[in-house]
């Protein structure tokens, strides 16, 4: 529906726990309170996009649809996803019947066919980020969840997806393993708020970033100590930027 020329996007954040929507208008004002529902598994393609569908059909209606989800996609089509391919959940087996079923998945195409609308489809870090950057400079997004989401930003413009989250970071950890949500509860917040220090530090280097934002659920739980010793040009930013960026999503640029 569109009313005096305002376009409403239906956003879903999808995470490894948990999938979360809203409705926003033009402006990024949620025109519904968030509704939240946890991620199911095995979670094959199709139940993925009726989930999504029925989480849809229980929020005010839209005229477009933007998706974040874990992993490597390009042009909407999924490379890999790292929790959707697991039998239970992350840190479960992996099923390689989900692993050949996930990879090169249409998702933009099925889920506008099945939502009747356009629909843009990214990484959730890159629909985090179109939420939160100024678009000045060489900003990062890192999102802490489940795993570690990451997007790129040179002036607005979104830079081509790294999967961060897959590459070793120490003792043979993934950076998804090293201060993933499992990490966090097996060190408690202050360690665990120690590790993600030392993460931003250790990429400090590689980017050279003006700014970098750190998002997703558990940004929140940072102590204030190691936040205070990683610099000013990071900043915490509320994990609401996940379904906020929807709208903001579909005007980024490339860097070329």
């Amino acid at each position: 529906m569109q009313t005096d020329g305002v376009a409403f996007t239906l956003t879903i954040d999808c995470g490894g726990g948990g999938i979360k929507g809203s409705v926003l208008d033009e402006a990024g004002t949620m025109r519904a309170q968030p509704l939240r529902v946890p991620t199911p598994y095995p979670l094959p393609p199709d139940l993925f996009v009726k989930t999504l569908v029925q989480l849809g059909e229980r929020l005010p209606s839209a005229d477009r649809v933007t998706v974040g989800m874990p992993g490597m996609l390009r042009h909407g089509v999924v490379v890999a996803t790292p929790h959707y391919v697991t039998r239970s959940g992350p840190r479960t087996k992996v099923d390689p019947d989900l692993v050949e079923a996930w990879s090169g998945f249409d998702a933009r195409t099925a889920l506008a066919e099945a939502f009747g609308m356009p629909t843009l489809v990214l990484n959730d870090a890159e629909v985090h980020g179109a939420g939160v950057v100024a678009g000045t400079g060489c900003e990062l997004v890192l999102t802490l969840g489940t795993g570690l989401g990451c997007a790129l930003f040179d002036g607005g413009a979104l830079a081509p997806h790294l999967e961060m989250s897959q590459a070793p970071v120490r003792w043979g950890m993934s950076y998804d393993t090293y201060i993933g949500e499992h990490e966090r509860r097996r060190l408690g917040d202050a360690l665990w708020s120690r590790r993600v220090r030392n993460v931003v530090e250790g990429l400090r280097p590689v980017f050279l970033w003006d700014r970098v934002y750190l998002g997703g659920g558990n940004s929140r739980l940072i102590t204030p100590t190691q936040l205070a010793r990683m610099g000013d040009d990071v900043v915490v930013v509320p994990n609401t930027a996940g379904i906020v960026g929807g709208v903001r999503a579909w005007t980024l640029g490339t860097v070329r």
